[in-house]
C-alpha cells in the first residue's frame, strides 16, 4: 500500500533525512550517500550527478525515486535510454527487481526501513485533513523561526518577479524587443484592476503601440482612440459636445490609422468605485502618456517612490472633473492618480520590468528593488488577512507580494515540501 507520496522521499533523499549509517541496499550491499545530486523538476531522472558508494565502490551517476519499485515499470524506463544512467533506485517499498537495458541489475534502497517514526508523524500531521482549514500547516506557521520566515519571503518575492518576468519575455519577443510598447502594454493591463484587465488588455492587444506614439502630443486625441476602440463612444442616449468631438476624431484616426476594434472587450462599470470607472482610468492614461513622451525611459532611471509619485502626477481631463460617465454631470472634483493607484502600479507593472530590463542588460538593482517595495504598505485582500489570523502578518508590500507567492504556487498546491516554512517544520536546515 501507498502511504506516503512521492514528493515526500524526494525530500527524505534531498535533506539526507534518513538513517544514514548502516543504510544497505535490498541485496544487503552497504551503501555511503557521498552527494545526493542535483535535484530535476523535468523530465528524467529525479537526481542528477549523485555520487554514491555501494559495496566500497564509488559510483557516479543519477538516481530515481518511486513509491513502489515496479513503478518502474509502470512508467516504462526500462524502455528509456535516459534512465541508462541510474546508478541507484531509491524507494519506499522494494517490490520488484529493476534492471537496466544491458541486464545488470540497479541496486535499490528502501526507504522505508531507515525513515524515523517522528518525521512520519510530522508529515502525516502537515497533511491531516481538516475542515474550514485555510492552509495544512494554518496551527503551525506561527511556530516557525521568524529567521527562515523573512529569508524565505524575500525569495517568494523574487520568485513572483521571476514569474512576472516570463510575462514580460513573452511581450518583448512579439514586439521585437519594443520595451516602450511592452511597458504600455503591461501598464494598460493594470489600470484595468481586476474587474477591467481583460478589456484593458484586449485594447493593448489590438491597438499598436506605434499608434499612441504618433499621438501622444494629444491627449484629446489619445482619449479618442482608447474610448473609441473599448466601444465607450457608441451611442448611448446620453450625448453632449465633448462626447460627439471625441466620437467624430476616432471616426477620422480609425480610418487613418486603420483601427480594428472588433476583438476588444467593452470595459465594466459594475461593482466599480466612481474613481476607477474606465472612463477615468483611462482619461489619466492618456494624460499620463501626453505628458511623459519617453515614459519607459524615465521609469528605468527612478529609483524611489518620490520618483514614481512625480512621474504619475497627473489628472485626468478638465471633462472629467464634472463626470463620471459621458452626459451625466456630477459634483466638480479633480480626478488624479491616486498615490494609492500608484503603489499598485509600482508592485504590478513598473518593479516586475524594471526587474526583468536588469536582468537583460546585466545590472544588479535587487537591493533597489528590496528597497522600494518594502518602503510601500501591504495589499490587503482575502489570503492577506487569513495570514494574518494564522499568525503571519505582513509588515509591507514586499511581505505581502511574498505571502500570495507562497499561497498561489506553495499552499493551494499542497507543495509544503518545497516550501522553507514547511522544511522547518519537519526539521529540515537547507
Amino acid at each position: 500500500m501507498k502511504t506516503v507520496r512521492e514528493d515526500l522521499l524526494h525530500f527524505i533523499w534531498k535533506y539526507k533525512k534518513l538513517q544514514l549509517s548502516h543504510l544497505l541496499t535490498s541485496n544487503a550491499e552497504p551503501v555511503e550517500i557521498v552527494d545526493v545530486g542535483l535535484h530535476n523538476h523535468l523530465a528524467g531522472p529525479d537526481f542528477f550527478n549523485a555520487k554514491i558508494r555501494i559495496n566500497n565502490q564509488l559510483w557516479a551517476g543519477n538516481v530515481e525515486i518511486h513509491i513502489q519499485s515496479s513503478d518502474w515499470y509502470v512508467h516504462q524506463h526500462e524502455k528509456d535510454a535516459n534512465y541508462d544512467n541510474v546508478i541507484l533506485h531509491v524507494v519506499w517499498q522494494d517490490d520488484a527487481a529493476v534492471f537496466r537495458n544491458d541486464g545488470s541489475e540497479i541496486p535499490t534502497v528502501a526507504l522505508k526501513n531507515y525513515v524515523s517514526s517522528s518525521l512520519l508523524d510530522a508529515y502525516k500531521k502537515l497533511f491531516k485533513a481538516r475542515t474550514n482549514q485555510f492552509i495544512n500547516c494554518e496551527s503551525e506557521i506561527r511556530h516557525v523561526n521568524e529567521f527562515i520566515v523573512s529569508n524565505w519571503f524575500e525569495r517568494l518575492y523574487f520568485e513572483r518577479l521571476e514569474n512576472k518576468s516570463n510575462e514580460i519575455e513573452a511581450l518583448l519577443s512579439q514586439s521585437n524587443n519594443d520595451w516602450e510598447a511592452v511597458f504600455f502594454k503591461t501598464l494598460l493591463k493594470n489600470f484595468g484592476l481586476k474587474i477591467n484587465k481583460d478589456s484593458f488588455t484586449s485594447l493593448s492587444e489590438a491597438l499598436d503601440f506605434s499608434v499612441v506614439r504618433k499621438l501622444n502630443d494629444s491627449i484629446f486625441k489619445l482619449e479618442s482612440v482608447f474610448y473609441g476602440m473599448t466601444h465607450l463612444l457608441e451611442e448611448n442616449g446620453q450625448v453632449d459636445t465633448y462626447f460627439l468631438e471625441l466620437k467624430k476624431e476616432y471616426d477620422y484616426l480609425k480610418n487613418k490609422f486603420s483601427l480594428e476594434a472588433m476583438g476588444v472587450i467593452k470595459p465594466s462599470f459594475f461593482k466599480l468605485r466612481p474613481p476607477n470607472f474606465p472612463t477615468i482610468r483611462l482619461s489619466q492614461l492618456a494624460n499620463l502618456y501626453g505628458k511623459e513622451k519617453s515614459l519607459f525611459n524615465k521609469i528605468i532611471e527612478a529609483k524611489s517612490l518620490e520618483e514614481f509619485y512625480s512621474l504619475f502626477n497627473v489628472t485626468a481631463s478638465d471633462y472629467w472633473s464634472t463626470h463620471f460617465t459621458f452626459g451625466k454631470i456630477s459634483k466638480k472634483n479633480s480626478k488624479p492618480i491616486s498615490k494609492k493607484f500608484v503603489d499598485l502600479l509600482i508592485i504590478n507593472t513598473i518593479l516586475p520590468i524594471k526587474f526583468h530590463h536588469a536582468q537583460k542588460t546585466g545590472n544588479a538593482i535587487d537591493e533597489e528593488l528590496i528597497a522600494i517595495i518594502s518602503d510601500l504598505k501591504s495589499e490587503e485582500n482575502s489570503i492577506i488577512t487569513n495570514f494574518r489570523k494564522s499568525g503571519i502578518k505582513a509588515n509591507n508590500a514586499k511581505d505581502s507580494q511574498a505571502l500570495l507567492q507562497l499561497y498561489t504556487s506553495y499552499c493551494s498546491k499542497n507543495k509544503c515540501l518545497q516550501c522553507s516554512v514547511g522544511g522547518a517544520l519537519l526539521n529540515v536546515n537547507d
